[in-house]
């Protein structure tokens, strides 16, 4: 027979027989193993999970940046080698018909610049969301490991006001000890 002892303010013995116990393993590893999957590929951290309806959302997201930090790059690219063309007054792509030129060298200065800065914020964006991947993973394996009994009670609800007669909204939080 399982016991569970409890002082009371008057330091009365109060027996019980039963004791609370955790009916699930808990893995006390799993969010670093998490967060390691989700580092050496992203996604796998969720697979560990079980997840799996996240794991296209990351692909989703990093692809998505990364499209953008390739076509930032491409462009940049173009605009310096024009640049550098005109410079060196060799023709380029942005060379109009009969001579006449479509870019100036400040245009294709400033075209440089707004790639190369919207490049570097695709690459930020792209590292902040493999780092994000990292960290939820990590995060939701340890919420796994939160216990959410029957005791614990959230309940939001709308009430009447008596006095004022009017709907007001409200929060409940209750614990039960058994």
């Amino acid at each position: 027979m399982n016991s569970f002892f409890s002082f009371s303010q008057e330091n009365d013995l109060i027996v019980s027989d039963t004791i609370p116990t955790v009916s699930e393993v808990v893995n006390p590893l799993a969010p670093s193993t998490a967060a390691f999957y989700s580092a050496i590929l992203p996604g796998l951290g969720q697979a560990y999970n079980k997840k799996y309806w996240k794991i296209p959302i990351v692909y989703g997201l990093l692809g998505t940046s990364t499209g953008f930090y390739i076509h930032n790059n491409s462009q940049y690219n173009r605009y310096r080698d024009a640049f550098k063309s005109m410079q060196s007054g060799k023709p380029h792509e942005f060379d109009g018909l009969n001579g006449n030129v479509l870019l100036t060298d400040d245009a294709l200065e400033r075209a440089q610049k707004r790639f190369k800065e919207d490049r570097d914020l695709s690459l930020f964006i792209t590292i902040g969301l493999y780092a994000l991947q990292i960290v939820e993973a990590s995060v939701d394996a340890h919420l796994k490991q939160l216990n959410t009994d029957d005791n614990l009670v959230f309940r939001p609800q709308l009430l009447i006001d008596p006095v004022t007669n009017q709907v007001t909204a409200g929060i409940s939080l209750s614990y039960n000890f058994q």
